[in-house]
């Protein structure tokens, strides 16, 4: 009888608010009951910290996730050289994403902590960590060793709980709704044979589910499908959500995307729709070498190979092969998606792309002027682009300098509020975007009914989400005759470059089952003509690098374009995403130069060419 009363008294108040609605006088504000994302964001997935074991190694001893909120949010705080550092502004979310393998292993040795103490390796290990000098090289090769060969020799259950509670504990003491969003996470670091597919996997609940489980890591298992079933798992379990990012498909063998499982069998639908179902997004561009296409997939295009690692794969064990090249890169990886699509029913790489830093630092610092490295012999200092980061003496032309890091990058993200629960709804639908670190302000909307002027309304966004669907988003069936029309527009970072151009990139399906690309130039600056082969001449080239400086003397500060697929076949699935790119600024390299006063080879570039990435929006006939 209650709850007949309950459902009574919840209808009328129901009706009451509608007939108030209804009643209302429409609004003078133009902004009252908007529901769509207003807000963008900016933030890092991917960031370690002294509890990650690789980190520890590399020297990072005092840094941890505290001091990672911190900087993150905008405070400065102390690097390992002595030197104070801080961001030109905060960052609005982070995701502490240690290693799940060992994770909290040295911070934990050097406290004493007494559930390591109570296993014989662990002793064995703190003692080795107390005697310091060759005794430590001696530790790193066992953990090293264990860590590549995915074994536990500590064993300790008590240990991974207690360490997991501490990451769980830092990501709610540095959560504030409405200011600064801190996801619990972590990264899983499968790499058979040096071969990378690692994933960061990201929470969107608090501690009331997340404390519940413990990380999976490699140890447990390096197939995807079984991380997947982890998560599985834990939604299950707590009611809660997550997500899967792989990142650094550049290095990984011609693995991440190759159209076979983990055990070498073709993809099925059933694998297609849980691949998709858990890893929505991919990290495109971070410190080890930007992921979005490589100039062997993608000849035609004069931007292709930016910040290119492709010599070898992570572990360092197997030289890369341009076959491999398909397999490692995002664009590639979409046009393969659409294949699968017309095979399976499902694509299996429908994915959003971002940009994180992966810096082992606990600084997720992506600025050319204030970069501190992968690791902490990595931070700044006069030699440091000469340290190598990854030796081959064997093959020193397949070793990795620091020279060849990239600071690189950061996620941008549309969201209502920064909350845990907007930004990771985001992330779901994919209307996010990857930088190479400059925030540069980018919206894409594709439909049927924008017309040229469009691109000049000043609520883009009010018109955009009435008339098309967002980045991330599915085309609806062409109407007879129409093709699809693109609305997007890009702003400047006030501390960055300006703009050169606007692209689209097209991939599509052909009848005969065989993918294309295209690049087209949208909107540009300073009023260039394509040449005879539709090709824009260079924007120039402000950059001084002597100074370490550039002018805005070209480019533009904003552009945008209204632009109509003029290939567009409505039998044929297909994709588009934007590219941004900035004028030519000075890479992180140059500041070196200029600030440490060195000499530093020819061969080092000096300058970049930053740029933003959207995600696709397809069309399935």
């Amino acid at each position: 009888m209650k709850s007949g009363f309950a459902w009574l008294a919840r209808l009328s108040l129901a009706c009451a608010v509608a007939a108030a609605a209804a009643a209302a006088p429409p609004s003078y504000s133009p902004y009252a009951g908007r529901s769509f994302p207003e807000r963008l964001l900016w933030g890092d997935t991917h960031l370690h910290t002294n509890m990650s074991a690789d980190a520890g190694s590399f020297g990072n001893r005092d840094v941890g996730p505290e001091e990672a909120y911190r900087f993150a949010r905008g405070e400065t705080v102390t690097a390992h050289n002595g030197m104070p550092l801080r961001l030109a502004r905060p960052l609005d979310f982070l995701v502490v994403a240690d290693h799940s393998e060992y994770l909290g292993l040295f911070p934990h040795l050097r406290a004493g902590d007494p559930n390591l103490l109570a296993t014989e390796t662990g002793r064995r290990w703190a003692d080795i960590i107390s005697r310091g000098g060759r005794a430590n090289a001696q530790m790193l090769m066992e953990w090293g060793t264990a860590n590549f060969a995915n074994k536990d020799v500590i064993g300790s259950v008590e240990f991974k709980n207690s360490t997991w509670r501490e990451v769980v504990a830092n990501a709610e003491r540095f959560n504030e709704p409405g200011r600064f969003t801190a996801f619990a996470g972590y990264e899983w670091t499968s790499m058979p044979k040096g071969d990378n597919l690692h994933r960061v996997v990201v929470f969107a609940d608090g501690a009331d589910r997340t404390g519940q489980i413990v990380p999976f890591s490699s140890i447990d298992s390096s197939d995807p499908e079984a991380l997947w079933a982890y998560l599985a798992r834990y939604e299950q379990q707590t009611g809660g959500q997550a997500l899967a990012i792989p990142h650094n498909a550049n290095v990984s063998g011609g693995l991440m995307f190759a159209p076979r499982d983990f055990n070498g069998a073709p993809f099925d639908r059933d694998y297609a729709e849980r691949r998709i179902r858990w890893e929505p997004l991919m990290e495109v561009t971070q410190y080890k070498g930007d992921s979005e296409t490589h100039p062997l997939n993608s000849p035609d295009d004069e931007f292709a190979g930016y910040e290119t690692w492709d010599k070898i794969n992570l572990g360092g064990l197997t030289p890369q092969t341009p076959e491999m090249q398909p397999f490692q890169y995002a664009r590639s990886a979409l046009r393969i998606g659409l294949a699968q699509e017309a095979a399976l029913g499902v694509n299996p790489f429908r994915f959003g792309m971002i940009g994180s830093t992966d810096a082992h630092t606990g600084f997720a610092a992506a600025e050319e002027n204030n970069f501190w490295g992968k690791s902490t012999k990595g931070e700044p200092a006069p030699g440091r682009w000469h340290e190598s980061l990854f030796d081959n003496p064997t093959h020193p032309e397949l070793s990795f300098r620091e020279s060849d890091m990239a600071a690189s990058g950061y996620m941008a993200v549309w969201a209502r509020d920064n909350t845990r629960a907007e930004i990771f709804a985001a992330m779901k639908r994919k209307e996010v975007y990857a930088t190479t670190g400059p925030r540069i302000a980018l919206r894409f909307f594709g439909g049927y009914d924008f017309v040229p002027r469009d691109a000049a309304v000043a609520d883009l966004a009010a018109l955009g989400y009435a008339r098309g669907v967002p980045m991330g988003g599915d085309l609806p069936a062409a109407p007879q005759g129409r093709a699809p029309r693109f609305l997007v527009a890009a702003a400047r970072d006030a501390l960055s470059g300006n703009l050169d151009r606007i692209q689209i990139v097209k991939g599509w399906l052909d009848a005969s089952g065989v993918t294309h690309e295209k690049v087209y130039d949208v909107a540009w600056s300073d009023g260039r003509k394509p040449g005879r082969k539709g090709r824009l001449p260079p924007v120039g080239n402000t950059v001084d690098v002597a100074d370490a400086s550039w002018r805005n003397s070209i480019g533009a500060a904003e552009l945008s374009a209204v632009w109509t697929d003029p290939d567009f076949d409505p039998a044929e699935r297909a994709f588009w995403y934007v590219r941004v790119l900035e004028i030519p600024t000075p890479r992180w390299t140059a500041y070196d130069r200029k600030f440490f006063g060195v000499d530093i080879p020819q061969e080092v570039p000096m300058t970049t060419q930053e740029r933003a990435y959207s995600s696709p929006i397809w069309y399935t006939p």
